[in-house]
């Protein structure tokens, strides 16, 4: 029963297939490996009970022949006596220290976790994770002493209050904050490892560690000389990050945009019959760039549809890079205040590079009807033309762990780029869809117009990326702020201008 627990886990085990390196770049999968070790602790519950009732065997074992010597006072003249002692001696004890029963229980464990061995999160999912803790005490200006204890306390020096308050605390030991300052310094974690371990030899985690980092510098050599420290990129339009992070930091809260009258809420249908009977909900947010936020404009049923059709086809996300698409990685250096090594007995590492942390699917019309419905909504509210090749199939996006977007365009500001393989000209307008609420950060940032968006979930955010006269529009750079709680799904449709030849007509003003 006990060997039949013990093979039940490591078949188990067996069945969990996940895209390798890729726990931390959706929150979906996140969730799915959190349910996965309720499971796993479940079964881990199974094979203990079955080893506490071996040990008790052992218990009533050492018991009774302890009881034994204590009554024999050291003579052997009883032949009973004699007689069981060279049996425990010859057989019993035989049993004892190698148990074949403990030795099947420990083989089928590792025979299990060899199964899955490859299945597992790896190098990289701990390492995104750490810089994902990294970002978010960055970019929401965090203080380091109060994420050790499980706070999400502002930095000393500002007057913003706490931005999140979890109900349960999970504070950070030692070796998380350990790990944490050496993400991405393989090297250095190396070299700090083997000192911990000639201090401690017997510390079996550390010791596990060197071999890792050492098995992994062996398969890839490079990283030993690639880790040095790195930059915030230097190009003109993140050298705006202060202010990007001062949105991020206001989570959405904007009270003077409302002073301003052209800035109001109407009903409207753009004149399509498709709206006439439930017309949207717009929230004027900006004139110049133009941005609304139409809410409701998804009900909860069709934004769960678009989720689960999304779900089995989320990949890591990539972005548009001049000729070529490539995973974002984007590099920022820390402030002098992140101190999680101090804070930690331990010592700081050099800053990492941060990556664009999401997985994306994409849809087309033909996989459900509701996708449909959906389009025939958005070409309603924008009346623009949005058949193949005059839009982008619908992108779903779902946030990691502190997941986020850095500043950047949706047009293309190159003729090199990618974008124009679909041969219908540039991204015209974006329409941005909030699947989901998150707990505390998240904001759509646009920098240059000095907005922050909230999620709102159900709500569709609008803005033009183009001018009248074709040109981009430098004001709608924006960003993806961090999210710091929850699970944030969007869907963004990209209209290219392309087919929009009578629909936005090219005006006098180039500024318009």
């Amino acid at each position: 029963m006990r060997l039949a627990a013990v093979a039940a886990l490591g078949l188990w085990l067996g069945w969990l297939r996940r895209a390798p390196g890729e726990t931390f770049s959706s929150m979906l999968s996140v969730r799915q490996a959190l349910a996965t070790e309720r499971r796993l602790l479940r079964h881990l519950g199974a094979y203990l009970e079955a080893e506490t009732h071996r040990l008790k065997d052992l218990q009533r074992f050492y018991n009774k022949v302890q009881d034994l010597h204590q009554g024999a006072g050291g003579s052997a003249a009883n032949p009973l006596l004699a007689y069981t002692l060279i049996k425990r001696l010859q057989s019993d004890w035989l049993n004892v220290v190698h148990s074949l029963e403990a030795s099947e229980n420990t083989q089928a464990l590792k025979n299990g976790y060899t199964q899955v061995e490859k299945d597992l999160p790896e190098f990289e999912d701990l390492e995104g994770a750490a810089r994902a803790l990294m970002r978010l005490q960055d970019v929401y200006a965090l203080s380091v002493k109060g994420l050790v204890k499980g706070v999400f306390q502002r930095a000393s020096g500002t007057h913003l209050p706490d931005i999140y308050s979890p109900g349960q605390l999970f504070p950070l030991s030692a070796d998380d904050c350990f790990l944490v300052g050496k993400a991405g310094n393989v090297s250095h974690a190396l070299s700090l490892s083997r000192e911990f371990l000639h201090y401690d030899p017997s510390n079996k985690r550390i010791a596990r560690n060197v071999l890792k980092y050492e098995r992994f510098l062996v398969e890839s050599p490079e990283r030993a000389t690639a880790e040095v420290g790195l930059q915030r990129p230097n190009v003109t339009h993140l050298q705006t990050r202060d202010l990007y992070e001062e949105l991020c930091q206001t989570l959405g809260s904007q009270p003077t945009q409302y002073q301003i009258p052209a800035l109001h809420c109407s009903y409207e249908t753009n004149d399509s019959p498709y709206l006439i009977l439930q017309p949207v909900k717009r929230e004027l947010l900006r004139l110049q760039p133009y941005v609304a936020l139409y809410h409701d404009f998804v009900s909860d049923l069709e934004a769960e549809q678009i989720k689960g059709l999304a779900a089995p086809w989320l990949q890591r996300s990539v972005v548009a890079s001049e000729e070529k698409q490539q995973k974002a990685e984007y590099r920022i250096s820390k402030r002098t205040d992140s101190t999680w090594g101090s804070f930690c007995q331990l010592f700081w590492a050099t800053p990492l590079s941060l990556s664009a942390v999401h997985s994306s699917a994409w849809l087309k019309d033909t996989v459900d009807p509701v996708i449909v419905s959906l389009d025939q909504r958005i070409a309603a509210l924008t009346g623009l033309n949005i058949r193949p090749p005059y839009a982008e199939y619908l992108q779903v996006v779902n946030y990691g762990i502190g997941g986020h977007y850095e500043p950047h365009f949706d047009h293309a500001t190159s003729r090199k780029s990618p974008l124009y393989r679909m041969k219908s000209g540039n991204r015209l307008a974006t329409v941005m869809i909030y699947l989901s609420s998150v707990e505390a950060g998240g904001s759509t940032a646009f920098i240059y117009a000095n907005l922050s968006v909230p999620v709102v979930k159900n709500a569709a955010l609008f803005w033009w990326n183009l001018h009248r006269n074709g040109a981009g529009n430098g004001d709608t750079l924006h960003a993806g702020c961090p999210v710091l709680a929850g699970d944030k799904w969007v869907a963004n449709k990209w209209i290219h201008e392309h087919g929009q030849e009578f629909r936005r007509q090219c005006g006098p003003d180039p500024n318009d």
